[in-house]
Order: structure tokens, then C-alpha cells, then sequence
């Protein structure tokens, strides 16, 4: 398990996924490698990554290992009849094509244990809606990279309070124009620097 975890951390695609297969062979549980090593080990390069230790890119490697991972387990997990530990919709909001800072969040909350539904890009509020009514997720997160397209986080949020769903879900933000002080004047729940913190909060939500 420890290989394991240190393939991930290290961001070695090939070796996390050779250790996958060896440790399947030797009859081990992919619950236990999920929680005990790969979970354990997207959180530690989240640390790493607040503290400014490790950067984008090593933590894109490290969240790709892990899928790759993931994707060897994902088998036996359905079989036994495994749980996420909750439910995330994420998505960019209407009129920004910007998706980095989406795709991080994804990966973070796949990490902890989430089942992620991934609007994409240019997600009008609607939409956002639809997917609340759907999928019941306990956390929603809206993404913007841009000053003009923020409008869609009020947007959004207005939407999903006048379809009633309001009470039903948390709301986070996040993006390099987005502030706390803004988070606060929309009514967001939540307003995440980076993906690590928005992870965080997303567990409180399913754990409190």
C-alpha cells in the first residue's frame, strides 16, 4: 500500500498502476486501496500544494496517476457494491471556456471519495439546475476565470434558490478573479483559493 501511495504522490502513472495490478493479484481489497493509499495520497500533494511545495503540474500528474488507478479498481468496486461518499456537480459558468481549475476541483473531490457530475464549460444556471433536481448532490461547485463572467455565480446561485432546491445543497466557488468578499455579496456557501480547500470543504459537508 505503501508503493502505492508514494506512485501517487510522485505522480508515476506507469508504477501507480503496475502496483494497482500486483496488489489486485494478491487478492487485496480496492476499498482499502482507495482509502488507505490512493485518498491518503491526493491529500497530501493537496498539502503540498497550499504550502507551495509542489505546483500545478506535479499535482496534475499525481491526480492522473490516481485515475489511472481508479480505473483499474473501478470493477471490483461496483461488483462488491462500493459507495462514493457523496455527490458533487461542478461545472464553468455561462460564458466562460475556461477549464482548469474545474478539472483540478474534479480531480480533488474524485480523490476524496465523491462521484463527480461534470457539467463542463459554459454551464448556463439552468442547467445547474437540472442537474441539482437529478443528481441531489450535497455540494455544488461554479468555476469562472474571468471578471465578466463571474455574473454567472449570482446568476446561478438565483436560480437554483428560486427553483426551490436552495436549501437542498452547499455552494462553492472559486477562480483567480473570485473573493471572499464576493462569495459573501452572492450568497455562495463557500469561496475556495484552490481545489484543496474546496475538497475540504465538500467532506464537512458530508460528514457534518
Amino acid at each position: 500500500m505503501e508503493k502505492l501511495r508514494e506512485s501517487v504522490v510522485a505522480g508515476k502513472v506507469s508504477d501507480a498502476v503496475e502496483r494497482v495490478k500486483e496488489l489486485l493479484k494478491e487478492g487485496k481489497d480496492p476499498d482499502a486501496m482507495m482509502n488507505d493509499a490512493m485518498i491518503p495520497a491526493m491529500d497530501v500533494v493537496g498539502d503540498l500544494f497550499q504550502k507551495g511545495e509542489v505546483y500545478l503540474p506535479e499535482m496534475l500528474m499525481a491526480a492522473k496517476a490516481m485515475k489511472a488507478g481508479m480505473e483499474l479498481l473501478k470493477p471490483g468496486m461496483v461488483e462488491k457494491g462500493s459507495r462514493s461518499i457523496g455527490t458533487a456537480v461542478v461545472g464553468t459558468v455561462s460564458g466562460d471556456m475556461h477549464d482548469i481549475g474545474k478539472n483540478l476541483l474534479t480531480m480533488a473531490l474524485e480523490g476524496a471519495g465523491f462521484e463527480v457530475v461534470d457539467l463542463g464549460i459554459d454551464v448556463p444556471p439552468e442547467k445547474f439546475v437540472e442537474a441539482v433536481k437529478t443528481h441531489n448532490p450535497q455540494v455544488v461547485g461554479l468555476s469562472a476565470l474571468l471578471t465578466t463572467t463571474m455574473i454567472g455565480m449570482k446568476d446561478t446561485i438565483e436560480a437554483v434558490l428560486e427553483a426551490g432546491v436552495r436549501d437542498t445543497v452547499k455552494v462553492m466557488i472559486g477562480g483567480a478573479p473570485v473573493t471572499q468578499e464576493f462569495a459573501d455579496e452572492i450568497g455562495a456557501d463557500f469561496y475556495g483559493p484552490d481545489s484543496t480547500s474546496g475538497k475540504d470543504f465538500a467532506r464537512k459537508c458530508v460528514t457534518a
